[in-house]
């Protein structure tokens, strides 16, 4: 069986396609990433504007092309912070649904770090002792404290890249004021997991992909270090190294992020306020280690389904 997962975020529209093998297993057949803004322009005052709603939907037809290439016996498409907070969210919805046939399910902010965890849980060995996973869209981001068994406590904050570049509109590069300002919107904004965080002890942070792979990434060239960590599904980060690239990405202009290895054009923009959110996240909470899982809202989707397939036969 091959079934297609296309993760509708507010920066971009992913798609995998995997097949389900008879014995439970699964393999990637492809995977596809078209940058859309879906924010631009209108995601802080809840309006998706009409340049980034046309290129949502071309975004939506390239990947029904491949779904029907592919032959694909099952489509399952998410829908994230940009549409659910839309005064015309549901308008794009149907409009995806009319001109390519594909529905759209758009979840609850609840709904999308849950599975977001069990992503993450397929991509790692959490452990028993608590771990908090942070993954930053375009205009959420989800937190959540979590063992290797189960979830404690979760959060999405309106709190994406997206929303912060809005908020705070940095300069080139940005400013030590425009960095203070930041740091005091997101102590305000993320009171809910500070309170969090006292009552279960956590000590490592796990990124879930995004911000987190091209972190990881621009590592692996700065440092020549041995191998790739995006062609495993985690990867441990080295706290020093991190802290060189953080000071660089704050040091650089856009130009200069256009031509760093390892930095994603599409997250060119972004990555300069969700490093520091990362780093700011780090140090308030007094975590020890931070790790990367590569998996993330898809893949967590694939798994819960696959799970709930399962339960139904029993």
């Amino acid at each position: 069986m091959k079934i297609a997962i296309i993760d509708i975020g507010t920066n971009t529209f992913k798609l995998m396609i995997a097949r389900i093998q008879e014995d439970g297993s699964v393999v990637i057949i492809d995977k596809e990433k078209i940058p859309v803004k879906l924010g631009e322009g209108g995601i802080n005052n809840d309006i998706i504007a009409h340049t980034p709603f046309l290129r949502g939907i071309k975004a939506m037809k390239t990947h029904k092309e491949k779904i029907d290439r592919f032959q694909v016996d099952e489509v399952l498409a998410f829908a994230t912070s940009a549409i659910r907070s839309a005064k015309n969210g549901k308008e794009f919805v149907r409009k995806v649904k009319a001109e390519t046939g594909i529905e759209i399910e758009i979840i609850s902010g609840d709904r999308e770090a849950e599975l977001i965890y069990f992503g993450v849980r397929r991509a790692l060995e959490i452990g028993n002792e608590k771990a908090l996973i942070m993954d930053i869209g375009g205009g959420s981001t989800e937190f959540i404290i979590a063992d290797a068994n189960r979830i404690y406590w979760k959060h999405s904050f309106d709190l994406g890249a997206a929303r912060l570049l809005e908020v705070i509109n940095p300069s080139e590069p940005i400013t030590k004021q425009e960095i203070k300002k930041l740091k005091l919107y997101l102590k305000e904004q993320l009171s809910l997991l500070w309170g969090a965080c006292e009552i279960y002890s956590v000590k490592t942070l796990v990124g879930s992909s995004g911000s987190f792979d091209s972190l990881s990434e621009m590592i692996y060239y700065k440092f020549n270090t041995e191998e790739n960590p995006l062609i495993k599904t985690e990867y441990h980060f080295d706290l020093k190294n991190f802290e060189v690239i953080y000071k660089l990405l704050l040091n650089s202009t856009i130009e200069k992020r256009f031509k760093m290895r390892g930095l994603a054009a599409m997250r060119v923009e972004m990555i300069v306020v969700a490093v520091i959110m990362i780093k700011y996240v780090f140090k308030k909470i007094k975590l020890k280690e931070m790790r990367l899982s590569t998996y993330s809202l898809k893949e967590g989707i694939l798994y819960d389904y696959m799970q709930n397939a399962q339960n139904k036969t029993k």
